[in-house]
């Protein structure tokens, strides 16, 4: 039972970067939107901070991209890292087709305060925070709102439409009662901070060896540092004693040293169970589910925060007007899916063939040297300019823009996009096939 009900045109559950994005466009658009956030701020550590150049295109073309680059951030012109004592280049994102050539990184709290902030400036636009979404209200089969917990009690949000951005771990797919389809994933993150100093290379892929793989992600004066495992592996890394994860990080990057000694408790370093899923089916009758609610991404490539801005961009899109109209009908939720599937299945099929690079890496606990295959692959001419372009705009980006535009602009990019994947998925397929080969038979 709820203590207040307060009515919208469109709910949007989850304060993330899909949410507050798709509220700012909405609002924007005149349509009268909620976002309603369970936490009471922005501030949590170990999110996607990595803003790649599409969602700065979209922020260019909303004329807010000045302001955006005025906040403290780091830029990243390539990306590579180093697999034995072999470095590489995997992207050059000097050459995207984008206004900015770079990925900048900044704590996503920051991403989210700025964003909120220029949202607010329009009249119908409205963030409540601490405001945690329990249940959907429903009709029959249709969703007419949500119930969400607040500190003054239950709150019910009635709104034409309810859009679930909120995550992975979404609540709002689950009292749907949507399909999930999982994909196997054999990783698992662990993040943790560690102290940066200016001769510390820069680079996302990170640093592979012992049959483990570091990432740096460098925020200021520190790393955000991932440490791909074995899936399920946290328990037995735990029992082997602090200090021999401290010598695992300093054997995979020995220019550390001593800023290993930093990590002094278990409790500075967080477990991020990897998933790969999708929904079958994102919507129903009143309801839509985008960003991680509707798929849930590796953090290869750190992509999950830009598709979750192209699925919000492409929403934004396609129902303004008919939230405008009182008329969301099915079929315009249905386009939603039918426009932002594709890039998703496409970018997940390669999420799922890099985590199998990761699997082969951890059979070899000690020394490695980086194989021909990769020694091959990067020296191919213009490779790192495809690989940026999957990576730093992906496989259908999202503009604001008029639908002519829009659709000149796209057509072009698509081939550019398909040109890539089947490149990418080609080098994929050889490099299993030749270590297939190259296995000893068992026969």
């Amino acid at each position: 039972m709820a203590n207040r009900t307060l009515e919208t045109t469109c709910c949007v559950v989850g304060g993330g970067p899909a949410g507050v994005m798709l509220g700012y466009l909405l609002a924007r658009a005149g349509v009268a939107v909620t976002v309603l956030e369970k936490h009471k701020d922005f501030f949590r550590d170990f999110r996607g901070d990595t803003v790649h150049p599409s969602t700065l295109e979209v922020m260019h073309e909303l004329g807010i991209l000045d302001d955006f680059l005025k906040l403290p951030h780091q830029k990243l012109t390539s990306v590579g890292g180093i697999y034995g004592d072999f470095p590489f280049t995997a992207a050059d994102l000097r050459a995207v087709p984008t206004h900015c050539k770079f990925v900048a990184l900044m704590p996503q709290w920051d991403f989210l305060d700025f964003l909120s902030g220029k949202a607010k400036q329009f009249p119908s636009f409205t963030l409540r925070m601490e405001n945690d979404v329990v249940d959907l209200i429903v009709d029959g089969w249709r969703v007419r709102g949500v119930l969400a917990q607040t500190p003054e009690g239950r709150v019910a949000v009635l709104a034409d439409l309810v859009v679930g951005c909120d995550g992975r771990h979404s609540r709002t797919r689950e009292a749907a009662g949507f399909e999930v389809l999982e994909f196997g994933v054999p990783i698992d993150v662990l993040w943790f901070r560690i102290s940066r100093t200016g001769n510390d290379p820069e680079q996302l892929f990170g640093n592979i060896n012992y049959g483990k793989a570091l990432i740096l992600i460098p925020r200021g004066d520190y790393f955000q540092a991932g440490l791909i495992i074995r899936k399920g592996s946290f328990e037995q890394i735990r029992q082997r004693g602090l200090e021999a994860f401290r010598e695992d990080i300093r054997r995979i990057a020995p220019y550390l040293g001593d800023r290993v000694n930093e990590l002094r408790d278990w409790e500075q370093i967080k477990l991020l169970s990897v998933q790969i899923n999708r929904l079958r089916q994102w919507y129903r009758p009143g309801l839509l589910c985008i960003g991680d609610a509707a798929h849930a991404m590796s953090p290869a490539g750190g992509v999950g925060i830009n598709l979750a801005i192209q699925d919000a961009v492409a929403t934004a899109n396609l129902l303004a007007e008919p939230l405008r109209q009182g008329r969301v009908t099915e079929a315009r939720l249905a386009a939603v899916q039918q426009r932002r599937e594709f890039p998703t299945r496409a970018t997940q099929f390669l999420q799922v063939n890099a985590h199998k690079g990761f699997e082969m890496n951890f059979r070899n606990p000690g020394r490695v040297e980086a194989p021909w295959q990769l020694r091959a692959a990067v020296s191919i001419p213009g490779i790192q300019h495809v690989v940026a372009y999957v990576v730093g705009v992906g496989f259908r980006p999202e503009h604001i823009a008029s639908a002519k535009r829009a659709t000149t602009f796209d057509r072009r990019l698509k081939k550019i996009a398909v040109a890539a994947g089947l490149a990418l998925a080609g080098v994929a397929i050889a490099v299993r096939l030749l270590r297939k080969r190259r296995q000893p038979s068992t026969a």
